[in-house]
């Protein structure tokens, strides 16, 4: 897995606005259904990890962890800890380099 394109993906997902962070916006997403694939930070706070875990679980949302905070943060351009993913297109292009 090239972990630079999938960031490359993740900021050109964030420019084309198909990508909605922060802790509560995500959580709003994901049972919204409008969230298709969660980025949470490996070095996230264990409360956050288990709220997201556990709602996307529920939601049946895949939630993955490959990436730092700041790996995130420097991929979109802001300080995140957790995004979510709106677009189908950039969830398949992503999931299949996360392979």
């Amino acid at each position: 897995m090239n972990k630079q394109r999938l960031a490359n993906l993740l900021g050109l997902a964030q420019r084309a606005g198909r990508i909605i962070s922060g802790e509560e916006l995500v959580v709003k997403a994901i049972q919204t259904g409008q969230a298709k694939l969660v980025f949470l930070a490996q070095d996230a706070s264990p409360n956050l990890s288990k709220k997201i875990n556990d709602k996307s679980r529920y939601y049946q949302v895949e939630v993955t962890t490959v990436f730092s905070t700041l790996e995130l943060s420097t991929a979109i351009g802001r300080s995140r800890k957790v995004l979510a993913v709106t677009d189908a297109g950039f969830t398949k292009k992503m999931r299949s380099m996360m392979q």
